[in-house]
């Protein structure tokens, strides 16, 4: 299955004109993930990259600590959506249980419970002091963001992660329908390729949580600019771990805290 899907609509006018039209639509897919033969989570993706986003996930929920950590990850189509099983090396596997007992006790509406409030907030590395990137580099890849998101410009519908070098070019980039599903593509992607994050920052098309600042801290990336804005928790978080957050980034500006 691939990213997007093609269908019939009518585009309609302010005039009253009606335009039979075709369009591709952002395939959104369920896939299950197993983790040492134990239900973990359910997440709705795009369904590419796949394997990218096991590793991806994997370190950022803090299953893993690197690529080598994972013997396999295989994808298992089903009528209903996708089981991605995942089997991490023995010496982590009580990782997973832990993670999945706190697990249980989420409910639909968040976490419930000390023990889980303590576990939505783990501590985080505290990165070690870089140089910081230039503006002129932010803006460089700002500016090449929109040719580097083929699903996106397909679709409309579709957030995009990029990791880009110290002079702004865009080494590498995946796309989800999902915000985070995109960083922890990108993540697994140079998890994968065995690359690290020294001198280079990640662009995010989506505003900045919580959540992505973690996947950045446990990543070991210092610096993360997103299209829009930061949360407050975001920022604290960030300050937390050292990262720098450049936030509302446009071709001609953006915000970086004082």
């Amino acid at each position: 299955m691939t990213g997007a899907e093609g269908w019939a609509f009518v585009s309609v006018a302010e005039n009253g004109s009606h335009t039979a039209m075709s369009r591709d639509v952002a395939v959104e897919h369920p896939c299950a993930i197993e983790v040492n033969g134990l239900g973990y989570a359910v997440m709705m993706l795009s369904p590419s990259d796949l394997q990218d986003f096991a590793y991806g996930f994997c370190l950022s929920e803090r299953l893993i600590d690197g690529a080598a950590d994972i013997g396999t990850v295989e994808p298992h189509g089903t009528a209903s959506g996708t089981i991605l099983r995942v089997n991490t090396r023995p010496a982590l596997r009580n990782r997973v249980f832990e993670r999945v007992r706190h697990r249980l006790s989420e409910s639909s509406c968040g976490l419930c419970g000390i023990e889980n409030l303590e576990q939505a907030l783990r501590p985080l590395p505290r990165l070690q002091d870089t140089p910081p990137i230039a503006p002129g580099a932010i803006f460089r890849a700002l500016s090449n963001m929109r040719a580097n998101q083929p699903l996106n410009g397909r679709t409309g519908a579709v957030h995009a992660a990029m990791a880009c070098d110290g002079d702004g070019a865009i080494l590498l980039a995946r796309e989800d329908v999902g915000r985070h599903n995109a960083f922890d593509k990108l993540i697994g992607a140079m998890l994968r390729d065995g690359q690290d994050w020294k001198g280079r920052f990640a662009l995010l098309s989506s505003r900045c949580s919580y959540e992505l600042v973690e996947k950045a801290a446990l990543a070991g990336c210092s610096t993360l600019v997103t299209v829009s804005a930061a949360t407050e928790l975001a920022l604290s978080r960030a300050k937390e771990a050292n990262i720098e957050v450049c936030s509302l980034a446009r071709r001609d500006s953006f915000l970086a805290c004082a």
